[in-house]
């Protein structure tokens, strides 16, 4: 059934089972990020956080991607932004520790149920984060897989600083983070970023989602609270250090020309202040 509210344009809510179908559903553009999309992932999360009788999430994308991340548009209009938040750097409440770009990943290890996340396609910078914050990563072998941003003169700002940490060596995450290597899913799931590759992920984490909704679900939930204790205890230090981090670089010289040369398709000239 569709959820009053929660199912539009951007992104579809389907319950069956006590599990939630969540598909980000803007198949044409490889479900890249723009505002709606933010805004709509968001409130389909928070919703989910108290909907009664939810014993799992399977989070995945339509069509031929999981999510290649930012919209092209942003990253052209973030060299008029000089500095400045969009819509996506509003913080989504007062007592909130995140702004809308960070909630949007951390909204699934808020939701006090497993969250499992089918990559195919793409899984890049933004995507990326978004399926770090789920509990489980089921991905096709021939899947995209990149924290991509310091291409773009940018740092993992949407919680993937903290999610890395927990899930690979510090030195592996540095690698990935500093290189912005794509990788394909094989890679990723030897290095721990991928919990298990199928041929079919979405059919994969439908099975088992089943299979854990088949179990107690105060049992299930009290385990996910004490396996997101350590993760919460450090979050809002940590991505209040992301946010101060990206309004240093958003707008700024060399963050420009990281994306001026790629679109004028030569290579960058950065400059050392």
């Amino acid at each position: 059934m569709d959820i009053q509210g929660i199912t539009d344009n951007r992104v579809t809510v389907n319950v069956h089972g006590g599990i939630a179908d969540v598909r980000l559903n803007r198949a044409d553009k490889r479900n890249a990020l723009d505002d709606a999309l933010f805004t709509s992932l968001a409130a389909a999360g928070e919703a989910l956080k108290t909907l009664p009788g939810l014993r799992a999430v399977v989070l995945s994308g339509a069509g031929e991607s999981f999510c290649a991340g930012l919209d092209f548009g942003s990253f052209k209009g973030m060299s008029q932004r000089d500095g400045k938040t969009s819509t996506i750097g509003t913080m989504v409440g007062d007592d909130a520790i995140t702004h809308l770009a960070q909630q949007v990943c951390w909204v699934w290890q808020e939701i006090p149920v497993p969250v499992i996340a089918a990559l195919q396609g793409h899984a890049l910078g933004g995507g990326m984060q978004i399926a770090l914050c789920a509990d489980i990563r089921i991905a096709h072998p021939d899947t995209q897989l990149s924290v991509r941003e310091v291409f773009w003169g940018l740092i993992p700002d949407m919680t993937g600083t903290l999610m890395l940490s927990h899930l690979v060596r510090p030195d592996v995450a540095r690698k990935l983070v500093y290189t912005a290597k794509i990788l394909k899913a094989d890679e990723g799931h030897a290095l721990g970023l991928v919990t298990q590759l199928s041929e079919d992920p979405l059919v994969a984490a439908q099975t088992l989602a089943t299979e854990i909704a088949s179990r107690s679900p105060d049992a299930v939930r009290a385990a996910k609270r004490l396996l997101t204790r350590k993760l919460r205890a450090e979050a809002a230090e940590q991505f209040a250090a992301e946010r101060e981090e990206i309004h240093q670089l958003i707008g700024s010289a060399n963050q420009n020309e990281a994306v001026m040369a790629y679109f004028e398709k030569r290579s960058p000239e950065f400059r050392d202040d």
